[in-house]
């Protein structure tokens, strides 16, 4: 990619929704982050995560507090990699990544976890803390594609 074209695509970077999208995720992820470090929160999640079958084995080995604090802790450093993202696009991109994991899971517990999904009055509804997951994964889809898009590509 050569410089003219790097300096067509970064503005995108600095646009107003970019930003105000990206800042979302990030007070969302340390705001619940810092959340799952409290005895509520971790009684909170326990069933969403004992029922996934990617997660659900890790309450064999620790504690109900110790998996929400692991939780909560990979929530904190993914959002302080997202606001230094802003100035380091390798970092952006690897936690816009991870990120996109992390809102992958969230919204598979729609499917895995019992009693999510009701009918009232005839329309089906879930647990609408979990669907907003939905726009978080399309930010940090973006975030993975803007970094990519800046990062030094080799010549072949």
């Amino acid at each position: 990619m050569d410089i003219s074209r790097k300096k067509i695509l970064a503005p995108s970077a600095t646009t107003i929704g970019y930003k105000v999208g990206v800042f979302g995720v990030v007070l969302v992820l340390l705001w619940i982050g810092i959340f799952k470090f409290t005895p509520t929160e971790a009684v909170a999640i326990e069933p969403l995560i004992k029922n996934h079958p990617l997660m659900g084995w890790t309450y064999h080995f620790f504690s109900v507090q110790t998996v929400s604090n692991l939780v909560g802790f990979s929530e904190i450093v993914v959002a302080i990699g997202l606001i230094y993202g802003f100035f380091n696009p390798k970092v952006g991109y690897i936690s816009g990544v991870v990120a996109s994991a992390i809102f992958i899971v969230t919204l598979s517990f729609l499917f895995t976890t019992p009693n999510t999904w009701k009918i009232v009055d005839g329309v089906p509804i879930a647990n609408f803390f979990l669907v907003k997951d939905i726009l978080f994964l399309a930010i940090a889809i973006m975030v993975v594609e803007h970094n990519k898009k800046l990062l030094p590509h080799k010549s072949q």
